[in-house]
């Protein structure tokens, strides 16, 4: 039955980022810019429903919609070769165009004029799909959300969005891409502190999952690993596609498992709010050094998806400290042998590689898929680990504290005082400062043998 997904792109970062994915997809399943099967694109065996749907005249449209409250980047893409890919009633871009000037509370407030506008959109869109006879009462549909969580338009709109989609579409998935900012560079956006800390309350309250996209650790890995002196945003992005698509395989390649969103979350996320999600993956090599890698196995990239280097968050993990893993998927694409995968993972267990809860059994979860008979690779085996580990709280941490040191001189307040939100009071501020506190301690509690009874003294 197919499982349709709804892709929501938000601000400058999401419509970045998602074009990317876009681009992506196109490529692995043979589909032109226009939206045309390839002529050489004739494996019957994928499955391009989830993501796109087909126009009266056989077009691929993508299940997309493109939101913006400043026209640049939006623009940007109807310029490209991919223009007439999306479409068009399903881009929305604010009438005044001015933006949110990285302001979480403009983003906000104009999420509160234009939502009946927006939600026109998605709601033609979740009533197209097929999965949506009822669209509101089945579980056939989710959505994903990518959007960054430090600027305005993403963190802001975004922010009211997610709270709307849970209130709109109790039953469906929301699953989020959500960009962190970078922490080894200043960041021109003074209010980063408290637009991240709003933002994360709604990706605590109101998201099923978030892929956590850490800007700090693609930076690195982009610099150390691709050997790529100043990343650009748009090598980056490129990064965070491969992500995106690899993490979607076996929803568009179906194999035994894992193949519709419910099952891909429900192995990774045992208890509710501990629903976020850092990712890595092997091999990486760029086009020029695709000539030097050396033979890849299967206990060769489930070893390496295991390594700090690998994995795009930087949660500075301190071998000494008790954080640990409270599942894992991998997902791993090309020539695979099943026993291999089996004796790869007794491999890692005899070995203590990883490092798991001492509450609930050391899942990790292994899901082949095959990869796109379209786009040539270098490798034989290639993964993505998705993973759900304790440490990721570290980059809450780091917003807390990023918060405090502002909130304590109360700076840059002013900003904020303009709109209705804060009009009166700054409580929607230290509200979010609390449930972020109590995701720290949730995730702290998870490294413990009772954080089962924690749960329940609450």
């Amino acid at each position: 039955m197919p499982r349709e997904i709804i892709t929501l792109q938000l601000g400058q970062c999401g419509n970045q980022i998602g074009f990317e994915f876009w681009k992506q997809l196109c490529a692995e399943h043979g589909i032109s810019p226009e939206g045309i099967v390839e002529e050489f694109a004739t494996e019957g065996t994928d499955r391009k429903d989830v993501f796109f749907y087909q126009a009266d005249d056989e077009h691929y449209i993508p299940r997309a919609v493109l939101l913006d409250l400043e026209p640049r980047v939006i623009h940007t893409i109807l310029n490209s070769p991919y223009a007439n890919l999306y479409n068009p009633e399903n881009i929305y871009l604010s009438e005044h165009g001015g933006g949110a000037g990285n302001n979480w509370a403009s983003g906000f407030s104009q999420g509160e004029k234009i939502h009946e506008d927006i939600f026109d959109i998605i709601d033609r869109e979740a009533d197209g799909s097929d999965s949506l006879e009822e669209s509101r009462k089945i579980k056939g549909i989710g959505f994903v959300l990518c959007h960054s969580i430090a600027g305005g338009t993403g963190s802001g709109l975004g922010s009211y969005l997610l709270e709307r989609l849970n209130d709109r579409y109790p039953k469906k998935l929301v699953q989020t891409y959500s960009v962190f900012p970078n922490q080894d560079e200043m960041s021109d956006v003074v209010v980063q502190p408290y637009n991240s800390l709003l933002t994360l309350k709604r990706l605590t309250q109101n998201a099923d999952c978030v892929v956590v996209l850490d800007n700090t650790a693609l930076n690195r890995i982009a610099t150390d690993r691709l050997h790529i002196q100043n990343p650009s945003f748009s090598q980056i992005n490129q990064l965070v596609s491969t992500i995106m698509s690899a993490s979607t395989t076996t929803l568009r390649y179906p194999g035994y498992m894992n193949n519709d969103l419910i099952g891909l979350i429900a192995s990774l996320i045992p208890t509710p709010r501990l629903h976020f999600l850092m990712t890595g993956y092997t091999p990486l090599t760029t086009d020029q050094a695709v000539a030097s890698v050396r033979k890849t196995t299967v206990l060769d990239v489930m070893r390496r998806l295991l390594q700090p280097k690998n994995v795009m968050v930087s949660t500075g993990r301190d071998r000494q400290t008790n954080h640990c893993y409270i599942a894992i998927l991998n997902i791993i694409q090309g020539e695979v042998d099943p026993t291999q995968v089996h004796k790869s993972l007794q491999r890692i267990r005899e070995r203590k590689l990883a490092n798991f809860i001492p509450w609930g059994p050391a899942s990790i979860q292994v899901a082949l898929s095959r990869r796109s008979p379209y786009l040539p690779s270098a490798h034989r085996v290639s993964g993505l680990m998705m993973a759900n580990h304790t440490s990721i709280s570290s980059l809450f941490e780091r917003t807390c504290r990023q918060y405090d040191k502002l909130r304590k001189r109360e700076a840059f307040l002013e900003q904020f005082r303009k709109e209705d939100i804060f009009k009166d009071n700054f409580d929607e501020l230290d509200n979010s400062r609390e449930v972020v506190q109590q995701l720290v301690d949730e995730y702290s509690a998870a490294t413990r043998p009772d954080y089962i009874s924690w749960g329940t003294q609450e």
